[in-house]
Formats: C-alpha cells, structure tokens, sequence
C-alpha cells in the first residue's frame, strides 16, 4: 500500500508539478497578460546551470535572475522577440532551447546525425569485413579440444 502512494507521488512529480514550483510568487506580474508572455519565453529559454530544463522549469539562481529579467523587460515594454534577442545577445545561442539553424549553429544541428551514421558505417564495415574472413572449420571428432590435442603432438 506505501508503495503505490509512493509510486503516485513520483508520478505526480514527474507529470509537471514540478514546473509550477520554479517560478516563485514574488516573480508572477500582477498583468496576467505579461506573465502568459512571460511564461512563454521562459520556456523558450535554456537554463545554463542544468542544460536540460527551460528557466521556467528550474530552479536554479541563475534561472531565477533570467526570469526576473525577461520579466523586467516586458514590464519595460518590449516585444517578445526583443526580449528573447537581449537574451542571447547577453548569454549566446546556446541559452535557446530551440536554437536557429545558422552557420554557428550547424555543428549542434548537424553533430549528433553525423556521429550517428559514422558509427552506422563503422559498424556495417566491421560485420562486411568479418562475413568476408575464411573460417577454418573444425572436421576433428571431438570437436576443438581434439584439434588442440593434435597441434601438440609432433609426427
């Protein structure tokens, strides 16, 4: 019975309570319009502590003071993509969760495919090279311990 509270907990948790936690009360804008915009371009944004979470979803210093300045710019009336261009122009294009496909770009585009099908192609020359080396087939009766035995013994 404790296991599956506790297995309905963890579930819980994983779902996407975790998400509403991050993004404390003092930070929420009293304009409900602002905080959607500014709910949404939190999630646009990587968190540079975890690498794997939006700054909306972490909670993390560093993305605590991203969301304030995200906030901080729409309160001063900029657009979403002005905010979202402050953004990387300060911390780079990496802090994009979904980062443009340009020249700076293409190694973290086009890396992973690359790697991919170079160990695809390893791996298939590796299985061609070893269906094309002969095997010795063993006609002794007792199968390899009878083929050791004969190599010992000199005639």
């Amino acid at each position: 019975m404790i296991r599956r509270l506790l297995l309905a907990a963890a579930l819980l948790n994983a779902i996407g309570v975790p998400a509403s936690w991050a993004v404390e009360p003092s930070e929420r804008l009293a304009d409900p319009g602002l905080e959607a915009r500014a709910r949404v371009i939190s999630q646009e944004l990587r968190c540079l502590v975890c690498q794997n979470e939006s700054i909306d979803e972490s909670n993390a210093q560093l993305a605590h003071d991203l969301r304030l300045s995200v906030r901080r710019r729409l309160v001063a009336g900029d657009t979403d993509q002005q905010v979202l261009n402050y953004i990387v122009a300060r911390y780079g294009v990496f802090v994009l969760l979904n980062p443009p496909f340009e020249p700076v770009t293409w190694l973290l585009w086009l890396g992973p495919p690359a790697l991919v099908l170079g160990a695809g192609a390893i791996l298939l020359l590796r299985v061609s090279r070893r269906r094309l080396e002969p095997r010795l087939l063993d006609l002794s009766p007792n199968g390899p311990a009878d083929a050791e035995a004969s190599d010992s013994v000199i005639p």
